[in-house]
């Protein structure tokens, strides 16, 4: 679980020097520039920051309401916080309201330091509402919202305030928001096994949690339908390996290195990557053993535009598109009628690229064949018209009877699933 890692970099980093966040100006463009380093000196005014300077807390002074978002990592990753970052520019945009932000939020990056106690930062410096964007933000999250009453909260993944959950908690001023990416990543399967030509799959893979098991087994429903359904394989021939580094992104010494694991799957003969985590090292990797002469391709996560790291080796990429789901939430705060709701939200699925509408959409990549992007075409039809992968019979890896024949899965089920799939290979929990 994320929290038992941090809680390790923690003990081992508590003893480093930790300073307070900077303050500085959000850029205008969608673009965000070149990260560096903030300055680790006093907080410039809001209106000096530069506009290639990577900000720790940023803010467009003038607008009456403000929402701040903790990142858990950059801002410009390429990935999952870059997805939440355009997402709140695209929030405060459409409601003309001011976002001020913390990236980085790990306790690699900042030790000694907990999200709560940056949210508290955020709100000193005016922040109405906050988004902790990140599922080991979850204790913290529920922390911050009890002390803090008057805040709105957001918890981009989490189930608290879910009444169906494990976890639940009445929370009057926090809420839950995250897309049902199991259809994305389906997606994501289904383009790997019509580009495969060793019939070997590799999934690289984040940390293990409820969140990524269900996240890298939606991915092989996806990849054992389509490798049975369109290219007329037996699933049984399908090779589907899951590699676990520890953590949503690269910490030196304290994750295994996701390019070594993207070249071990490389060099045993996986011809296609699926990344879990949040940065593109997996499309990376790829692209470089295809400009050494491999057939190899890539499938990157979380944001729409990262297949540009490796376009000629890109199948496509199952992407997050927070910003429609964050304009309702901060449009309801602002108007006074913030609610405490666990919203799992599917994909437009009369346009799942819907900027305006669709939390969850799939770009496909310039390495697809037309055929395959064809058949890819027909499945997400098909997922749209109500076909569900999430259906017996299912056993779990052990062997133990998941679903019954004809049985389908309840959101409990799959929210919660405690081990990969019969078929998988890989970690199921924690050592």
């Amino acid at each position: 679980m994320r929290k038992v890692l941090f809680l390790a970099i923690v003990c081992t980093l508590i003893l480093a020097a930790c300073g307070a966040p900077a303050t500085t100006e959000a850029p205008p463009a969608t673009e965000p520039p070149a990260a560096t380093e903030p300055p680790a000196t006093e907080e410039p005014a809001a209106t000096e920051a530069p506009a290639t300077e990577a900000p720790g807390a940023t803010e467009a002074p003038g607008e009456e309401f403000t929402f701040g978002m903790l990142l858990v990592g950059p801002y410009n990753d390429r990935g999952y916080s870059q997805a939440h970052y355009e997402g709140g520019l695209y929030a405060a945009e459409k409601l003309g309201a001011n976002m001020i932000y913390l990236d980085k939020v790990n306790p690699a990056d900042r030790p000694g330091t907990t999200p709560d106690q940056l949210a508290g930062e955020l709100v000193s410096q005016g922040a109405d509402l906050v988004i902790f964007n990140s599922d080991d933000m979850k204790d913290a999250s529920t922390a911050f919202a009890k002390a803090n009453p008057d805040v709105s909260v957001i918890m981009a993944s989490g189930d608290q305030v879910w009444s169906e959950g494990k976890a639940f908690e009445e929370i009057p001023n926090l809420a839950n928001i995250f897309g049902r990416m199991e259809y994305g990543k389906m997606i994501a399967g289904c383009a790997a096994a019509l580009s495969t030509q060793t019939g070997q799959i590799g999934y690289l893979g984040p940390l293990i949690n409820d969140e990524t098991r269900r996240l890298a087994s939606s991915a092989y429903l996806g990849a054992r339908y389509c490798w049975e359904n369109y290219a007329g394989k037996d699933p049984a021939d399908l090779e589907f390996k899951v590699t676990w580094i520890g953590f949503w992104f690269n910490i030196p010494g304290f994750t295994s290195d996701p390019t070594q694991v993207a070249n071990d799957f490389i060099n045993t003969g996986y011809d296609v990557i699926i990344s879990g985590i949040d940065t593109t090292e997996g499309l990376t990797e790829a692209k470089k053993a295809s400009d050494a002469g491999k057939e190899v391709w890539g499938i990157p996560y979380d944001y729409i535009g990262s297949c540009e790291e490796g376009a000629d080796v890109c199948l496509g990429v199952p992407y997050f598109n927070w910003g429609p789901a964050y304009v309702e939430a901060i449009g309801s705060a602002m108007e006074g009628n913030f609610e405490s709701t666990f919203s799992w939200i599917a994909p437009d699925w009369s346009d799942i690229n819907n900027p305006d509408t669709s939390i969850v959409g799939f770009v496909k990549g310039d390495a697809l064949s037309p055929e395959a992007a064809a058949q890819v075409d027909e499945f997400i039809a098909a997922l749209a018209g109500g076909l569900n992968l999430w259906t017996g019979p299912l056993n779990l890896q052990d062997g133990t009877q998941y679903l019954a024949e004809g049985e389908v899965a309840t959101d409990q089920q799959v929210w919660y699933l405690p081990q990969l799939l019969e078929g998988m290979e890989g970690q199921s929990v924690p050592q």
